[in-house]
């Protein structure tokens, strides 16, 4: 089994029948730090992804480009532009191939989280979403079957959230918040364990 354009069809399927409890869940967490839009910005952009998906190409890489634009058709919030970002990115890596070998998942991780970085200013260690895919990308070098990535990815997720939860937010606007941040789950990493967890049968 590969990464096609309808296993990606099928995980943003599974994620938005399953992102309304998720997205209240982020906009109460997010109202403690931020804006209180994550879960908006989550809602609609995997509700439009999902009415965009089966006209997506059969070409894996033109096919997260378009899950890209339907993200950014909904969305002007920094997380949604960041989710796009990094979709633009793992795409063109991938482009003209309708098979990618999920043992390339932590390169293509890798793709994503440098053009994040580069787009949004953040760096590892601010406690953001940067922090939780790169526990992932660790986690899931060398893996090529799809049961043991997910399991993977959630356990360095979740270890991820528990890691920073402690330490205060240095970069946006939860960074305002400083000392307070302290306690305090980031947002965008309990929705990078909330998604993961969304993608089980």
């Amino acid at each position: 089994m590969t990464l096609t354009t309808e296993v990606l069809r099928a995980g943003i399927a599974r994620i938005n029948d399953r992102i309304g409890p998720i997205g209240d869940e982020m906009n109460d967490l997010d109202g403690r730090l931020g804006d209180g839009d994550l879960g908006v910005t989550l809602v609609n952009g995997f509700r439009n992804m999902a009415k965009a998906a089966d006209k997506m190409p059969e070409d894996v890489g033109m096919a997260l480009f378009e899950a890209a634009k339907a993200m950014t058709a909904v969305s002007g919030s920094s997380f949604g532009t960041l989710m796009a970002t990094a979709l633009m990115a793992a795409g063109k890596s991938v482009k003209g191939k309708t098979h990618v070998e999920w043992a390339v998942t932590a390169d293509l991780l890798q793709t994503a989280q440098d053009a994040m970085i580069a787009r949004g200013g953040a760096s590892l260690g601010d406690k953001t979403v940067l922090d939780s895919i790169n526990a992932i990308i660790e986690a899931v070098k060398g893996e090529d079957a799809p049961a043991a990535l997910l399991d993977k990815s959630e356990v360095a997720a979740n270890l991820s959230l528990e890691a920073f939860k402690d330490k205060p937010n240095k970069i946006g606007r939860a960074r305002v918040y400083a000392e307070k941040s302290i306690g305090l789950e980031d947002p965008g990493m309990a929705a990078m364990v909330r998604l993961i967890g969304a993608l089980r049968i």
